[in-house]
């Protein structure tokens, strides 16, 4: 990962990154933060300037942080079957958006007048763009493939459909078998991915043999 936050700054957003997870954004303070961060409340201050530019940073270091992890990720599949690579995309992606399900709002309201969180996220998505081109590409070479769809109606698709269900849960969850409170959100990923790889399957012109 660039060298881009001091270890102290990680520190710090690393503990306010998990009780956001648990507790939201909302409910959680500044002081909680600093709380278990064993800090002194002026430090948030000091370091990032306000809790709701805190965020800024978070959202900045887990796009970081994610995007070296799908670096890993990707170089650990290139060897495998066009098929095998683009279902595991598929997985990562939707994984990814369900783990950090609480950014979504608030990206949403900061993209709206910040710049370097866009710049952020359009390198982010043209990675992902990148690698689906290589991948479709090398089926559609290898006859795996039928068609060949532009990788970023691809990525759209992946994401529009994950957003909306995390975004639109009431609606959701009226189809989702076998949950309750605690496996709403397992449940909830398990049928989004099933049903992308149908989908993004049927746009490749892919049949399983």
């Amino acid at each position: 990962m660039k060298k881009k936050f001091t270890e102290k700054q990680i520190h710090i957003l690393d503990i306010a990154e998990e009780l956001i997870a648990k507790k939201g954004y909302e409910g959680t303070s500044v002081r909680d933060i600093c709380s278990k961060a064993n800090i002194n409340v002026a430090m948030i201050s000091y370091y990032f300037g306000s809790k709701e530019k805190m965020m800024s940073y978070l959202y900045q270091y887990r796009v970081l942080k994610t995007r070296e992890n799908f670096s890993e990720f990707a170089d650990t599949i290139k060897e495998g079957r066009p098929e095998m690579q683009m279902k595991e995309i598929i997985k990562y992606i939707v994984a990814q958006l369900f783990k950090y399900n609480y950014f979504h709002g608030f990206v949403t309201q900061e993209l709206r007048h910040t710049e370097n969180l866009k710049d952020e996220l359009m390198d982010f998505y043209q990675l992902f763009v990148k690698k689906l081109d290589e991948v479709i590409k090398k089926g559609v070479t290898s006859g795996v493939f039928t068609f060949t769809p532009k990788p970023e109606d691809i990525l759209t698709t992946i994401i529009g459909s994950t957003l909306f269900v995390i975004r639109n849960r009431n609606f959701y969850e009226l189809y989702v078998p076998n949950k309750n409170e605690e496996t709403y959100s397992k449940e909830a990923e398990k049928k989004v991915r099933m049903n992308l790889l149908m989908s993004v399957f049927a746009i490749l012109g892919y049949a399983a043999d």
